[in-house]
């Protein structure tokens, strides 16, 4: 079982660990709710060590990656960023990822833990025609401190300097600092204005403290998945897989098309599904009444067939059920989930469902 740097930490505050993905990581420090009502209302901290970092680097990194990937590279400049899924040649998604351009050839990855090792072989397999290095950071650790007091916070451990450009940057960019050793961007999985760092792995506990000293509460992969799953946000392995296309994933805006002559694994298999029309698609579901929202329930739509809950779970924020689901295509607003032999409606919306602390879904 593998542990983070913050590990120690974790146990002596008494957090519920669990194992993810072979590493012991904090559920929650006690309630699963306060620490989502937290990020909502003032600013919450994770440690997602366990993701993993990837750098990409060499003369070809820049054709490399409009290669692997389905989104393109090519739009970034440096100290920008981009989210993209990483294809099989069927057009599955193998993961989903965010890169960063560090320099013109020199890019950095963040993989999910649960696909590290596949993501790895994977770039490793496609890496031999080109000429770049890969290299897996096993030095670095990575903290997101999320929430509406989260810049705040930020500014009462940052150095003057470096935040001055932290508040500049717009969603997706970032800033380099301590010789490069440091990065800090504007990027999230909460629905809520915030950072995410990467930072030495020697330097991380000192920067956490810090942090929780100045007002940030530790919160754990509870609250993560709730916050995400408001703010309407994919989990690999859920949402979508090796077994699912971006088309079907809600996740069409992350395929740049717009240079026809760029070839990447997977795209003739997406224009082959483009082309014939996409069959399903990920929809928002919302129920009102008592109870929660499953994953892998099945909803039925009348007259258009029936579909399954891939995400399912109660929002803290709205008070009833929310889930994401894949379903046929269908122009109705509603639909019916089974529990205990009794047909529960429930809305078909457009996610997300929460940004910034408010009710945003669309019916």
């Amino acid at each position: 079982m593998s542990e983070t740097p913050l590990y120690s930490w974790h146990h002596k505050a008494g957090a519920y660990l669990v194992d993810f993905a072979g590493w012991q990581m904090p559920l929650h420090y006690g309630s699963q709710i306060e620490e989502h009502h937290q990020v909502r209302r003032t600013a919450g901290l994770f440690d997602v060590s366990h993701m993993g970092v990837v750098d990409i680097e060499g003369a070809d990194a820049t054709y490399f990656l409009r290669y692997v990937l389905a989104n393109d590279v090519q739009k970034l400049r440096v100290g920008s960023a981009l989210y993209s899924c990483l294809l099989n040649e069927t057009g599955g998604v193998i993961d989903d990822l965010i890169v960063y351009r560090l320099e013109n050839q020199r890019y950095r990855a963040v993989i999910n833990a649960a696909t590290r090792n596949k993501d790895l072989a994977w770039l490793e397999k496609y890496s031999e025609q080109f000429d770049i290095m890969i290299t897996e950071r096993t030095d670095m650790a990575v903290l997101a401190l999320q929430g509406p007091q989260a810049l705040a916070i930020a500014s009462s451990v940052l150095e003057s300097a470096v935040m001055e450009r932290v508040k500049a940057l717009k969603p997706f960019e970032f800033v380099m600092q301590d010789n490069d050793s440091v990065l800090i961007a504007k990027t999230g999985y909460t629905g809520e204005e915030g950072l995410e760092m990467i930072v030495p792995a020697d330097r991380v506990v000192k920067l956490w403290k810090r942090f929780i000293a100045q007002g940030a509460k530790p919160c754990g992969l509870g609250a993560r998945d709730t916050l995400r799953l408001e703010a309407g946000f994919n989990l690999y392995g859920s949402d979508m897989d090796e077994t699912t296309s971006p088309l079907v994933s809600n996740l069409a805006w992350t395929v740049a098309w717009q240079d026809s002559e760029r070839e990447f694994i997977g795209r003739k298999a997406l224009e082959k599904e483009k082309k014939q029309g996409a069959q399903k698609q990920l929809v928002g579901l919302v129920m009102e009444h008592p109870g929660v929202l499953r994953n892998h329930q099945t909803i039925q739509i009348e007259g258009d067939g029936e579909g399954e809950i891939t995400s399912g779970g109660f929002s803290p924020t709205l008070g009833y059920a929310i889930a994401l689901a894949r379903i046929p295509i269908t122009g109705s607003k509603q639909g019916r989930v089974e529990r205990r032999h009794q047909f529960i409606p429930v809305k078909i919306v457009k996610p997300p469902f929460v940004r910034h602390g408010q009710k945003v879904y669309q019916e």
